[in-house]
């Protein structure tokens, strides 16, 4: 699955599936764009990846103009997208929905989903110019279940399943496959945050290198014919629903 020459834009580049994303796809040779909120966190993820040519990128996904930004930076620098992962995400804060506030909601909405939408305009427009990519979508179990105290994400994470299905149907026509990754429990800090919400399926959390193996392979040319898919990756948490 070699991605040697291959450009990938990473979002959410400092956390734990971000980090092992980057580290897998250098790993296989590509070029990196890195974004997230913080460029101090950039400079620190970046310290722990090998990758010879790596980008990094300070935007807010819940702006507009910041997506808009790092898409251009991005285009500008190294000519092509081929890979997008599109893996910036908060938990928000936990609470019963009668007692949730509109400001918890719009937070999470405004990452989750308005960024995730963000995203997809400007990196298909990319894409669409070249008639060629992969785009990888960091849904959630959460957004095919449902778990207390957390309706907000959830909420969010059932958009983000949506929004994919959407996009890979616009996009197949020029040659652009679209498809999400749905883990359960990840073994990161955002994960260790709401562990009185997780129920690891095999009792244990995924590692956040078994999300990026996935993310890896649905980018592939492995995975040719695959698009609007979501995987469950949830040590079968999710066999018994639907």
């Amino acid at each position: 699955m070699s991605f040697s020459g291959k450009v990938v834009l990473i979002t959410g580049a400092a956390g734990g599936i971000g980090i092992a994303a980057a580290k897998a796809y250098a790993k296989e040779g590509a070029k990196l764009a890195l974004v997230d909120l913080s460029k101090e966190a950039l400079e620190d993820a970046a310290k722990e990846i090998n990758a010879s040519d790596v980008l990094l990128l300070r935007a807010d996904v819940s702006k507009e103009e910041d997506v808009k930004q790092y898409v251009e930076e991005t285009k500008n620098k190294f000519g092509q997208i081929d890979v997008f992962v599109n893996n910036a995400g908060i938990n928000g804060k936990f609470a019963n929905i009668d007692e949730q506030t509109a400001e918890n909601y719009q937070a999470v909405f405004g990452v989750n989903v308005m960024g995730a939408f963000f995203g997809l305009k400007y990196v298909l427009k990319v894409m669409k110019e070249q008639k060629s990519g992969a785009i990888v979508n960091t849904a959630s179990n959460g957004g095919l279940l449902g778990a207390p105290g957390m309706s907000a994400y959830v909420a969010s994470k059932h958009a983000v399943i949506g929004l994919n299905k959407t996009a890979a149907l616009e996009a197949a026509d020029y040659g652009i496959r679209v498809n999400a990754v749905a883990p359960s429990g990840v073994d990161t800090q955002m994960m260790r945050s709401i562990e009185s919400n997780a129920m690891p399926g095999m009792n244990r959390y995924a590692t956040a290198e078994e999300i990026a193996d996935l993310m890896v392979f649905l980018s592939s040319e492995k995975a040719s014919f695959i698009s609007g898919a979501y995987y469950r990756i949830d040590g079968a948490q999710g066999a018994t629903s639907v």
